[in-house]
């Protein structure tokens, strides 16, 4: 920027976006400051590197903005890891097979992960056979991202939102709601009206 660009000469491209030319690094500091902005260096590797005169805020705040807006539409996909043990109740895993369909609902990975104690790792097909269920439960919303595995004293799985089961779950669901709705309304109507 300004008295640091050191090339021996800097193709100039003026506020407008208008080709000057090639000139020194000198000369073109010299327009620019002649017009109250600043010389930015926007392609050093260009030969002659190139130039443009630009206010250096305005910039530096257009790169801001630009940024930001990068960033707002950036998925960012968590992974939710739920904890099971080889002998977790039926009822138990209902409730955590619901949060996991919550999860993968919004977008999140969810990891399945159970641990072993003591002589449970003797028997770790009920592990397995237990990650069966879940995978059987999950695939009306999710792929299976990674199959039960076994590290050291843990074993666990991945999965993943698959998007058309999810917005074909999300169709079907919508229009079970509102039925159910429709149904309470027309209750609440009768009720309330006099016999």
């Amino acid at each position: 920027m300004n008295h640091e660009i050191n090339a021996p000469e800097v193709r100039l491209i003026d506020e407008n976006g208008v080709m000057v030319g090639i000139l020194s690094p000198r000369e073109a500091l010299g327009i620019a400051e002649g017009r109250g902005l600043d010389l930015i260096e926007i392609a050093p590797t260009a030969k002659p590197p190139t130039c443009k005169i630009m206010d250096y805020g305005k910039y530096k705040y257009e790169e801001k903005k630009k940024d930001k807006a990068a960033k707002k539409k950036q998925v960012t996909i968590s992974v939710k890891e739920i904890q099971l043990r080889p002998r977790t109740d039926s009822h138990d895993l209902d409730v955590k097979l619901r949060h996991a369909k919550r999860f993968l609902l919004d977008g999140d990975k969810v990891k399945f992960n159970m641990r072993f104690m003591g002589r449970e790792l003797a028997h770790q097909e009920l592990g397995y056979n237990l990650l069966k269920k879940v995978s059987a439960s999950l695939l009306e919303v999710a792929l299976v991202e990674t199959p039960p595995k076994m590290e050291g004293k843990q074993l666990f799985s991945i999965y993943a939102p698959d998007p058309v089961k999810v917005k074909e779950y999300l169709k079907t669901h919508k229009e079970v709601k509102e039925v159910k709705e429709d149904k309470e309304a027309v209750k609440k109507e009768s009720s309330s009206s006099p016999s």
